[in-house]
């Protein structure tokens, strides 16, 4: 069985910044697990892994998948905004609400006398991306889990959806 759309896959995988510094990857025995062809992995790698079978390995550049790094996601706020939140320092991350009403995350990049530099941008963003991925199960989805748009876990997803 090849990977096609609403296929559930199995991949180990790890995951490079242009400077070969690993960022991120799957433990030994517990592979990544999604549902192929709904945007659940990003987008390039997912293009790359269609058509492949059990056992196959491939590596994977992808270029910008979190897009570009914007100006307007970064900003400076008063320190007073950040009154009784202990000592910050640069790398801190918060959950804050955007101009736009909507929840995001954003990183503390500069901490000043009197304001704060933050970064809203995706911390991967403007990155170009190295995955070494290794093909290790594909199945096909139940119904239950091509309505959610996700893979479950045995036992359900845990939501009501």
């Amino acid at each position: 069985m090849a990977i096609a759309d609403k296929s559930v896959v199995g991949i180990q995988y790890t995951l490079k910044n242009d400077s070969g510094e690993e960022l991120d990857g799957s433990s030994e025995g517990e592979p990544l697990v999604y549902l192929h062809g709904c945007g659940n992995i990003i987008p390039g790698l997912e293009d790359a892994l269609l058509g492949k079978n059990i056992d196959d390995s491939l590596n994977v550049t992808v270029e910008k998948a979190y897009g570009e790094k914007k100006a307007e996601m970064m900003g400076k706020v008063p320190l007073s905004a950040f009154e009784g939140m202990g000592e910050l320092k640069e790398g801190m991350r918060f959950d804050a609400e955007g101009a736009d009403g909507h929840r995001q995350m954003v990183v503390i990049e500069e901490v000043g006398e009197e304001e704060i530099t933050i970064n809203g941008n995706h911390p991967l963003a403007g990155e170009t991306l190295h995955f070494d991925v290794t093909v290790e199960s594909i199945r096909e989805a139940t119904a239950e889990e091509l309505e959610h748009g996700h893979v479950h876990a045995p036992g359900g997803c845990g939501h009501d959806h």
